[in-house]
């Protein structure tokens, strides 16, 4: 968020939740060890004040479990806690997360009446064989309906995908994004499965059940995946799960797990697009690719990944990275000195 926009966060972690999803251990990913409740509400939101800085628009989110699943009594309770703060403008909106199948018109009638705006959506597949063995327990048809729902009531929609779930590939992850895409949500999260322990999943990979979804593989398949949403104007807000003390100090146990993930995946993007462009460069030229001076650490790589595989694969005597004027990340070639024959 920028500085003059910020989300106060309230966790619920697995309340409303109707079953355990193979990969889902929401109070080791969340750091929360109970439910909010409407004092914690309060609380927190009081506590933003001395943080944000004069002018800031705050939006309190209720994270961590599906909202519209816990018992109504419970979610008006959250809400209502809320309401004095809104309508002092202290914070200016609502959102929350929720399962596709926990949504209906009574449900979003009530959300509305607590001034909600935005509603975030756990999709994370579009492949039913795969939302069957991750025990998500909604089909696709469940996130097509629900999407539809939220956005015909004019709500905000944010959509949640994951890559490398049990039974998944890179082509189905990536049709998952076509479809997710076909949907227009306002924006979405891609969360490539981390094996985090205490899950049904931790105990599929300690068995051999399940291969873990690397980094590198989630490198591979985001690189395909961003430039889908990219080219519909739809916004990425997330890449990869938040870095938090206790999954960096070993609750994340193995798969795509690493705190610069994103970095890495437009790394590998700006690395395709430099491949297409050296395609026809003889080898053992001296090559100058430009990039706008902002992207020029993502298209070297860390390590200088980047710049060493693209040498490597065309054969080039020589590959520098220089920053030019442009504000966008395109690729262009500079220059290339094609080696001398005697």
């Amino acid at each position: 968020m920028s500085a003059r926009n910020s989300i106060i966060p309230i966790f619920v972690p697995h309340c409303g939740c109707p079953n355990a999803c193979v990969f889902c251990n929401q109070r080791r990913i969340s750091g929360s060890l109970r439910p909010a409740e409407a004092g914690d509400v309060k609380k927190t939101i009081e506590e933003a004040a001395a943080l944000a800085p004069e002018g800031t628009k705050r939006q309190l989110a209720f994270y961590g479990g599906s909202f519209t699943a816990i018992p109504v009594p419970e979610q008006e309770a959250l809400l209502a806690a809320a309401q004095p703060y809104l309508y002092s403008g202290f914070i200016t909106s609502l959102r929350l997360s929720t399962r596709p199948d926990a949504i209906d018109g009574e449900t979003l009638l009530r959300l509305k009446r607590y001034g909600v705006e935005t509603i975030e959506l756990g999709a994370q597949s579009m492949c039913d064989a795969v939302l069957a063995q991750a025990g998500r327990g909604h089909t696709a048809a469940d996130v097509v309906n629900a999407a539809r729902l939220i956005k015909d009531a004019g709500f905000g929609l944010i959509l949640q995908m994951m890559t490398g779930l049990p039974g998944s590939s890179e082509d189905r992850d990536v049709d998952t994004a076509v479809q997710i895409a076909a949907l227009s949500p306002d924006g979405v999260r891609i969360y490539p499965t981390v094996i985090v322990r205490d899950t049904v999943l931790y105990d599929l990979w300690s068995r051999g059940e399940y291969a873990e979804h690397t980094v590198e593989d989630a490198v591979c398949v985001c690189a395909r995946i961003v430039p889908v949403f990219q080219a519909a104007g739809i916004p990425i807000i997330r890449l990869g799960l938040n870095p938090t003390d206790d999954l960096s100090g070993g609750d994340a146990a193995g798969g795509a797990y690493h705190p610069a993930l994103g970095e890495l995946v437009r790394g590998r993007i700006l690395r395709h697009r430099a491949q297409a462009l050296l395609a026809g460069v003889a080898p053992g030229s001296d090559v100058v690719i430009g990039i706008g001076r902002r992207y020029v650490s993502q298209m070297v790589g860390q390590r200088g990944c980047n710049k060493n595989e693209l040498r490597a694969q065309f054969f080039l005597r020589s590959l520098k990275i220089a920053g030019t004027d442009a504000e966008n990340d395109s690729v262009t070639i500079l220059s290339v000195a094609k080696p001398t024959t005697l």
